[in-house]
């Protein structure tokens, strides 16, 4: 078989078991006799390699071109065809001699659903995902990827990497709270008469008003009424919500600092307005999803935690394995949230659960890890409080060095949050820090590490991934607030809190993708009892999600 072009050199490669350098790729696919340098580089590939380096294929590149020189057919000088060459990973042991049919029992190869409408296909009722065994089988690698690697479509929005300009003065407080309120409170004026607090202030009694600000403040009065303080750019002004009223439930699921719009009515003495009506800025319920218009999926997970005792090398190995099986053909796309390496410092007494305590060898030992992963897949990477940049958000996406230590795939490292559109699927990438802030504030039935995914509803509601300023999560001002959500996504995916929970918000597909960390000291201290090992497949031509388990 000819080959014909990059996406056919990679996958070829990737059959055999082994990544490749992208500049390796160039290299290849320029040369004189493509398929007889493939052939050579698969033979000369050392036994401990995992990746098909540039020196190497430089090297045989020029070789066979001086063969060809020399007289006779460069493709002769090599006697076998790239179909009979090893199959075999490098480092892999030897393969046993073939037994007799009934010699033994024949190896367990699971199921592993794609998200058809086979048992496994999991709905987004939110309710308790189905779960299939990932194959940890890696003898199964001749095949190629589906698709061409040509129809392959990823656009970056909203990275933040290089922008930040904020020093932390007042008024860099002041610029980036009232970009939140211009942008969310653009989406919220219209539902309402709005009026500015200082406009208000000035109204008699009685009057009809509607105001849209920031949470200012929220406490109960001594008769069990709520009183909450809303503030825009021209001052405050107290609502109060009677506890007999339908949204008094609402006042529940409020924070400091989310953009919020109310109508009521003036008192008498027009000190306070009673609250007839409430608005989150939200997700319309008419929301429609993009879909790509190929089968195609993507592996959503987060926090690997590299560097720590309780890495789950075994997991993470038989994950690796299975995305060179036929089951995984279709999975072109890895998202990783966050939380790559242990880190160092993170907890108090965190150097005694760590297995290597060097910042950069923990980058290098991820790497190592990350090259595991098929090389024709594409790799997005956001940061996490893990991970060695800054831990105020929005998180930039590394500096240089640790960039260059994680090449090996030329994944794309952007900025926490961001916004990836994969083949027309727009998804929202936010580690998570601020769902617990969510989980800690709001009713248990309303958000809970046991059901993560409805922390991730409320910050779709109030379309930011982290609103309450001074409390848990670390924020950076900003000339522009990068925690916004300013337009829909059709997923939501997040780590940070190691649970597995998915499911839809007025049609947002909200995930979270759990860990590869087994339960450490620290977590049991703080009663969380993590889902690790857990790999969600997302159909992005459907949206409907499939749970590989490899622990």
């Amino acid at each position: 078989m000819p080959l014909e072009g990059s996406a056919r050199i990679v996958g070829e490669l990737t059959s055999h078991g082994y990544n490749v350098e992208r500049e390796a790729v160039t290299l290849i696919a320029s040369a004189d006799d493509p398929r007889t340098v493939l052939e050579v580089v698969l033979e000369e590939m050392p036994e401990d390699a995992l990746v098909v380096e540039t020196d190497l294929v430089r090297s045989v590149r020029d070789e066979v071109r001086a063969a060809g020189r020399n007289g006779g057919s460069a493709a002769d000088s090599v006697e076998h065809d790239v179909s009979d060459s090893n199959p075999r990973r490098a480092g892999d042991a030897e393969p046993e001699p073939e037994s007799e049919p009934g010699s033994g029992p024949e190896p367990e190869h699971p199921s592993v659903s794609t998200g058809d409408s086979s048992p496994e296909s999991v709905d987004n009722g939110g309710g308790s995902p189905l779960e299939t065994k990932g194959s940890a089988d890696s003898s199964d690698r001749s095949f190629e990827r589906s698709g061409d690697a040509t129809k392959r479509e990823l656009e970056i929005v909203g990275d933040m990497t290089g922008q930040s300009t904020g020093t932390g003065e007042y008024r860099d407080f002041v610029t980036v709270f009232r970009d939140r309120l211009d942008r969310l409170g653009s989406k919220l004026r219209g539902r309402i008469n709005h009026r500015p607090a200082s406009a208000i202030q000035s109204m008699p009694g009685g009057s009809e008003v509607g105001m849209v600000g920031l949470v200012n403040d929220i406490r109960s009065t001594a008769s069990g009424h709520w009183l909450v303080e809303l503030e825009d750019a021209t001052g405050t002004f107290p609502w109060l919500v009677m506890k007999d009223r339908e949204y008094a439930d609402l006042v529940e699921e409020l924070l400091c600092d989310e953009a919020l719009a109310m109508e009521g009515t003036l008192s008498d003495d027009a000190g306070i307005a009673f609250v007839d009506s409430m608005y989150f800025p939200d997700v319309p319920r008419t929301h429609q999803p993009s879909t790509a218009d190929r089968h195609v999926q993507a592996a959503l997970i987060s926090d690997v935690h590299v560097g720590s005792q309780e890495f789950m090398a075994d997991a993470w190995n038989g994950f690796t394995d299975w995305l060179h099986t036929e089951a995984a053909r279709n999975v072109e796309y890895l998202l990783l949230a966050g939380d790559m390496v242990e880190g160092v410092g993170i907890y108090p007494n965190q150097d005694e659960e760590l297995d290597i305590v060097d910042i950069y060898e923990q980058y290098e030992a991820f790497s190592e890890y990350l090259k595991q992963v098929p090389g024709d897949m594409e790799i997005v990477m956001i940061p996490g409080n893990h991970d060695a940049v800054r831990l105020a958000e929005p998180q930039p996406g590394f500096d240089e060095e640790l960039r260059e230590i994680m090449s090996a795939h030329d994944a794309q490292i952007v900025s926490n949050p961001s916004m990836v559109t994969v083949e027309g699927v727009s998804v929202l990438m936010y580690h998570g820090v601020s769902l617990d802030e969510v989980i800690a504030e709001l009713p248990e039935e309303k958000a809970s590490y046991e059901e993560p995914h409805k922390a991730m509803y409320q910050l779709l509601k109030k379309r930011h991934v982290a609103p309450q300023f001074g409390g848990h999560t670390r924020l950076a001002p900003e000339e522009k607030d990068y925690l916004v959500i300013d337009e829909v996504p059709d997923i939501f995916h997040t780590g940070h809190v190691h649970k597995l929970g998915f499911g839809k918000y007025h049609n947002v597909l909200a995930i979270n993708s759990g860990c590869w960390q087994s339960q450490t000291d620290f977590q049991k201290s703080v009663n969380i009892d993590p889902d690790a090992g857990y790999a969600p497949i997302v159909d992005l031509d459907t949206l409907d999600v499939t749970v590989q388990k490899f622990s």
